[in-house]
């Protein structure tokens, strides 16, 4: 095997546990934490702007991300109406629609190990990182998965801040 085939097989595995804790995450009532909101809400516009910039010149690419951003919005207002809101004794909490986040984080994790599969087989300078993100597909399903998080935790930021100073239900 080549070192970049031990990557690839050695990379699966710890794909696989982070969708595993993704997925776990996603489905049941949680607590809601401004801090997790927050971080969501400025980690994915980040990293899909350093993607957009590695992208700048593939335009195909990079309009590809935005239609995927774009999709993951809609998808997050859709989410957002499909969420169970709780505001308790004990605190906010919410139960999302499991099915969206799921969903997305499957197909995206399946993009990647696709990617890693195809990258390996390719030999000579197309074999870079800057290969990786400017596959089109794989930004559009990069693009769906950041702007639904980021939606998502925008929504949830403004239930949050909807509630403040609002008393909890008496039992």
């Amino acid at each position: 095997m080549t070192a970049q085939q031990i990557i690839v097989v050695a990379l699966i595995p710890l794909i696989a546990w982070r969708l595993y804790r993704r997925v776990r995450g996603m489905i049941g009532r949680q607590a809601s934490r401004m801090g997790r909101h927050w971080t969501t809400a400025i980690f994915f516009p980040v990293i899909a702007l350093l993607v957009a910039l590695g992208a700048l010149l593939h335009p195909e690419a990079l309009a590809s991300l935005g239609a995927g951003i774009a999709v993951g919005v809609g998808l997050a207002i859709w989410g957002l109406r499909l969420t169970r809101f709780e505001h308790t004794a004990q605190g906010f909490f919410y139960t999302p629609n499991a099915h969206i986040g799921i969903a997305l984080s499957v197909v995206f994790a399946t993009r990647i190990v696709w990617r890693l599969f195809e990258m390996q087989s390719i030999t000579g300078p197309a074999a870079t990182p800057q290969h990786f993100a400017a596959n089109p597909l794989t930004l559009a399903i990069f693009g769906a998965l950041a702007g639904y998080y980021t939606a998502y935790a925008v929504g949830l930021l403004r239930w949050r801040y909807g509630l403040r100073g609002a008393p909890p239900p008496s039992a």
